[in-house]
């Protein structure tokens, strides 16, 4: 009768319309809300899983390929003077009197009698294991000794090209050997030659450094595990 008459409705009923529509955007606002953090929780629920199956995958991988060295070299290792780390996957030569001469690149005989033995059987371990690698990394690691260097940076980097030369060398000959022929072309996709210098010494009890120790070489597997999970966040 009030429209028909051209009256208009109190100014108390217009404002409880105005905030029953207002209370109904405000809860339609919060339920859609509601839904996109469920959504998102579910989403990061789902991702948390796939990483937590990458990092299974990758210990399962590690182990598997830590016990198949361990077999293949168990009884090797002692001759050798080396080692196998089964958090790094690394096989450590730790002799440096077996390794090179003093300040040289050139690998002695009986390290080259050693990587004869050595490096086949490693290629044939490894290939059972190639779709979990990204790459494998030969080091190559001095002490912080430089005879003749005036301060330690001279000696950091004489090292460093010493360790860089050295590594070149190595890989160079393991992978001209004749049972290296078949893997050459998977050899130079993953294998890395790294001259560390004197970056990463081997310290005693007492927290100094064991220079005999620090002069190492070492072939590290690195696991293709954080590239899935890096390829997991960015989706």
């Amino acid at each position: 009768m009030d429209k028909i008459l051209g009256k208009q409705a109190p100014k108390k009923d217009q404002d409880n319309e105005h905030w029953v529509s207002m209370s109904d955007l405000m809860a339609g606002l919060m339920m859609v809300f509601m839904f996109i953090s469920i959504a998102y929780m579910h989403y990061v629920r789902i991702e948390k899983q796939k990483i937590k199956e990458v990092a299974v995958a990758y210990e399962n991988a590690q182990l598997q390929l830590y016990n198949a060295l361990e077999t293949e070299f168990t009884k090797d290792l002692p001759a050798w003077d080396a080692e196998i780390d089964k958090q790094t996957l690394e096989v450590r030569f730790k002799s440096p009197d077996v390794l090179f001469g003093l300040g040289s690149t050139e690998l002695k005989p009986k390290f080259k009698q050693i990587l004869d033995n050595f490096f086949p059987r490693y290629l044939k371990v490894l290939d059972n294991y190639q779709e979990h690698i990204t790459e494998v990394r030969i080091e190559g690691h001095t002490s912080t000794d430089w005879s003749g260097a005036s301060n330690s940076d001279m000696a950091y980097f004489n090292n460093m090209e010493l360790s860089q030369g050295r590594t070149r060398a190595l890989l160079q000959y393991v992978y001209g050997l004749k049972d290296s022929a078949a893997h050459q072309k998977w050899v130079k996709s993953k294998f890395a030659a790294v001259g560390y210098s004197s970056a990463h010494p081997i310290l005693d009890k007492s927290g100094k450094e064991d220079p005999n120790r620090s002069r190492r070489v070492t072939f590290k597997v690195v696991t293709n595990a954080e590239l899935q999970i890096r390829k997991i966040i960015q989706e």
